[in-house]
């Protein structure tokens, strides 16, 4: 492929150059094409139906280096899918005596759907390398600041304090689950071969070879027949590409895809979720947070803008329609369908490319994470003390009665907002509260930092979780 007509990424900052970048371009697939060939080919061997030899030059010829992507992907359109041209020029590589062996029995859903699986795994195995270092890097931050007190925010206002450490772990919390996820999607990831219908029916037919088979067809004679066992086959087959053995066909029964599907736009939206309270925490006017280099601005050079938890956003909004896609394509007709498989591959690889994009950004993202604490103390007295209102009620309601209490924190509060003073100042003034043994503890009640619940230990828990 020339340069003019490879797809660089120019549109894609949050991919380019990320391992998974390398881990689903086209030369990656059209290894994972190949390694899909040569595995048959040695499975076959294995059991001896095919000569021995004939795996070992199959292999030889599957070097991706040797083959024309371009070329490939233009005659593609011929069939519908990139295999049909590709057997062609694998074949042409071998050469006589093997050349014949190349696909012998499969089908291009074979080879497609199993060359993906590779292309996924060798991609979650990159993604779920850069979760780890985001939940080793979240970690370390939420032991770093499980007493930082900050301002719990619900529906944009301020609520109650929290502590930076309990967001941070749950933030780890998060990555963990996306982790597992994708681990148990990764184990069970499976080859797939099944033949024109799902039926190994082709496989069957193949009987013994090598020395008894002068002929070098792979055809033993008619009268000394040996069954092939096409459950070997499939183990052997599974085995040399390296996943899981199915325990069917899966051309129209899309699991894997699914699950796949799934775990990789749930991955998207908990990096997401980390990315938007950076955003949040980031702002010029909050400056809890920021990230450890940000990027620059074509027109304004005093800004240092928060592109990393940007790109990570950007892939959490676009996940849940391309999982969407791929679950819709369930919906397969037949043995092997016609649109709804093809209807994978563009958002399967879009999705694994943005999760792996997110991935590496999120690891650097929390690496470099500045957290101001300043501030967040600072922050707390922006509302004069009403940030423990909560608190206050739940104290004064035995005294007062519940009722009593609200009107009379509903009224003050009014004050410290028309008058612009603070809460504690307010209540030492009210004279209901001067006949309560309250009055002396004012200070102790309202102090933001007394008040934050279970937060360290609740960190203290979430991080035990390995």
């Amino acid at each position: 492929m020339t340069s003019a007509d490879a797809d660089t990424g120019l549109l894609a900052p949050g991919w380019t150059g990320s391992p998974a970048a390398s881990a689903t371009g086209d030369t990656a697939y059209l290894r994972a094409l190949l390694d899909a060939e040569a595995a048959l080919t040695r499975a076959q061997a294995a059991l001896g139906l095919v000569p021995a030899a004939a795996g070992p030059a199959v292999t030889t010829a599957a070097d991706a280096a040797a083959f024309d992507v371009r070329s490939l992907a233009e005659r593609a359109r011929g069939g519908g899918n990139p295999v049909i041209p590709l057997v062609a020029d694998l074949t042409e590589a071998v050469g006589a005596p093997y050349g014949p062996y190349v696909h012998r029995g499969a089908t291009s859903q074979d080879i497609l759907d199993t060359a993906t699986m590779l292309v996924a795994a060798r991609t979650l195995d990159v993604i779920l390398a850069d979760l780890g270092q985001t939940e080793s890097a979240l970690a370390a931050l939420a032991a770093a600041h499980r007493d930082t007190v900050m301002p719990g925010r619900t529906l944009t206002q301020h609520a109650v304090p929290t502590t930076f450490g309990l967001k941070a772990a749950g933030w780890r919390s998060l990555v963990l689950d996306a982790r597992d996820r994708l681990a148990v999607v990764r184990a069970s990831l499976p080859a797939q071969l099944g033949g024109a219908a799902g039926t190994l029916a082709a496989f069957t037919v193949f009987r013994g070879t090598g020395a008894g088979n002068t002929a070098g067809t792979g055809v033993a004679p008619a009268d000394s027949p040996t069954p092939v066992d096409t459950r070997a086959l499939v183990t052997a087959y599974a085995r040399e590409v390296g996943l899981r053995e199915p325990e069917l066909p899966w051309h129209t029964l899309r699991t894997p895809i699914a699950d796949l599907a799934g775990a990789l736009a749930f991955t998207a939206g908990a990096l997401g979720k980390i990315a938007v309270d950076v955003l949040t925490l980031a702002r010029t006017e909050i400056a809890e947070v920021a990230e450890g280099s940000g990027g620059g601005s074509s027109a304004m050079p005093h800004k240092a803008n928060p592109v990393r938890s940007t790109l990570i956003a950007a892939a959490a909004r676009r996940a849940p329609q391309l999982a969407a896609a791929l679950f819709g394509a369930q919906a397969a007709e037949d043995e092997r369908p016609a649109g709804a498989w093809h209807a994978e591959w563009e958002p399967l690889r879009d999705l694994l490319r943005l999760v792996g994009g997110a991935a590496r950004d999120a690891a650097d993202l929390t690496r470099g994470l500045r957290v101001n604490a300043g501030v967040m103390r600072a922050h707390l007295d922006l509302t004069h003390g009403l940030i423990v209102s909560e608190r206050l009620a739940a104290e004064l309601a035995p005294v007062l009665g519940r009722a009593r209490a609200k009107e009379l924190l509903t009224r003050v509060a009014r004050r410290v907002h028309a008058e612009d003073r603070p809460l504690g100042e307010l209540l030492a003034e009210e004279p209901e509260l001067g006949e309560t043994a309250l009055h002396p503890d004012l200070t102790d009640l309202i102090d933001p930092t007394r008040y934050t619940g279970s937060a360290g230990p609740l960190t203290d828990r979430a991080l035990e979780r390995r």
